[in-house]
């Protein structure tokens, strides 16, 4: 009998096992589309073995529960690839937006309003110089000039009004990054408590889940530590989650953008260049628009002393020069570069004023009109012509949205291609899944059969002397 009972304890034992590894796949069957589940498989454990009459006999096995099937080297290596992929993906919008202010319209090297304008406002001197007395020609000349400023200062209200949009999107994202590190710090504490020294199943799904939210936002590093616990850092190395606490990043106004502090220390020149959302947005913020800011600066300020100058330098329709007092500014002189294209505007609203003569040459002489319209081809803008200038610039903006793009488009294969990676060793597969079952309900069946049968010798054996059928 005590080889009977051994039988009934394995068999129960194989019960029990088949019955907790077909909870397992009927989990994995139940979450194949939660997002950042990970795939479980059942794990059993090899009993002791048994004496029976002098010999050592196995004792059957026990559930020791589930594995996930996790590889935490590649689930990094697919968060380090989001990181480089949001940055990039964040910053070709904002190069996107940029250009989008300079539209081509042409294949000539006249770009956009601020090109034709450019081009109508040199034309129109060289119109005036074939009648320059004529008060059609000279008001032409006026209406061209505000048609530029306007272009010129439009552009750069754009572009600081798309600075403005960046720089609260980032702020946005980083109230995002506080909620995740305080997620995170969250899980960490439950995990090194309830699973120490093992994976955390579920838990540690959620832990990596939010680890992949927050790497499409910033720049990180991860460190494990003890207990199952786990360091997130910027990939400057500042602390955003140590066990079960998080640093929240703070905000604050520098030079009339928001700059981002942990605890305490401006941090906003690692995250920049760290990755995530949050470091494509300040690339653009504080590198891309500025520059681009920064070009039509330079345009508006050369273009507004020169022609200014110019056009002080001869007489206009009444005979008169320009003075310190009552100088013959076409456009608002600038006081610096900094700023010279948002104020660019049209101050000269007499045309008579328009000097298209020499001094002492009578009011119908053009020669200082030839000299306005000869400006087109002069060296006027950093040692270029205006349209020159300006048409590097714009191509030099191209050129910049076309590389972000190739590197968006290699790094989002890559991540595609370690998702897919991950996916096949992680995610749940239905026919898997569906052959395990098939399986563990056969395994299941056939232990169920051993159980009847040996209820069968036993009854045989308490009713000696009758007959019966196993």
């Amino acid at each position: 009998m005590g080889s009977i009972n051994s039988a009934f304890g394995i068999i129960s034992g194989a019960l029990d096992a088949d019955q907790a590894a077909l909870s397992v796949v009927a989990n994995n069957v139940a979450n194949a589309n939660t997002a950042g589940y990970t795939a479980e498989r059942p794990e059993w454990r090899q009993n002791g073995t048994i004496q029976v009459s002098g010999r050592l006999l196995g004792d059957g096995v026990t559930s020791a529960g589930y594995t996930s099937q996790r590889d935490r080297v590649l689930e990094e290596r697919l968060a380090q690839q989001k990181q480089l992929a949001s940055a990039s993906s964040a910053r070709l919008s904002a190069l996107n937006n940029i250009e989008s202010v300079f539209p081509v319209t042409s294949e000539t090297s006249s770009t956009g309003d601020i090109g034709a304008g450019i081009t109508s406002f040199f034309n129109s001197f060289a119109s005036l110089e074939a009648s320059p007395t004529n008060s059609a020609l000279r008001q032409q000349v006026l209406s061209s000039a505000s048609t530029l400023a306007g272009a010129i200062s439009g552009a750069a209200r754009s572009l600081n009004s798309q600075r403005s949009a960046l720089d609260q999107a980032a702020a946005g994202v980083a109230s995002q990054v506080n909620a995740l590190t305080s997620t995170i710090a969250g899980l960490n504490q439950r995990i090194q408590a309830e699973s120490p020294t093992a994976d955390a199943g579920p838990l540690e799904d959620q832990r990596q889940q939010a680890l992949s939210q927050l790497s499409e936002l910033v720049g990180i590093n991860q460190i494990t530590t003890e207990n199952n616990g786990l360091t997130v850092t910027t990939t400057s190395g500042q602390v955003l989650v140590a066990g079960n606490q998080n640093v929240a990043l703070s905000g604050g106004n520098v030079g009339g953008v928001t700059h981002f502090f942990l605890n305490g220390s401006d941090v906003t020149s690692g995250l920049t260049s760290g990755g995530g959302q949050l470091g494509g947005y300040l690339t653009a913020r504080d590198g891309d628009v500025p520059t681009a800011l920064g070009a039509l600066d330079q345009l508006a300020y050369s273009l507004s002393t020169a022609v200014n100058a110019q056009n002080n330098a001869g007489t206009d329709l009444n005979g008169a020069t320009g003075t310190a007092a009552d100088p013959l500014n076409i456009f608002r002189e600038p006081t610096a570069m900094a700023g010279a294209a948002m104020s660019m505007t049209v101050v000269m609203s007499d045309p008579n004023r328009i000097a298209a003569a020499s001094p002492g040459s009578g009011t119908g002489n053009n020669s200082n009109a030839t000299a306005m319209a000869g400006m087109m081809t002069g060296s006027v803008v950093n040692g270029q012509t205006p349209i020159n200038y300006f048409s590097n610039f714009v191509s030099s903006l191209g050129a910049a949205v076309s590389e972000v793009k190739a590197e968006n488009t290699a790094q989002t294969a890559s991540v595609t291609q370690l998702q897919s990676q991950r996916d096949a060793l992680s995610g749940v597969n239905l026919n898997d899944e569906a052959s395990a079952l098939s399986t563990l309900e056969t395994s299941y069946q056939a232990a169920s059969q051993v159980f009847n049968i040996l209820n069968r010798i036993i009854s045989s054996a308490l009713n000696l002397g009758q007959q019966t059928t196993v």
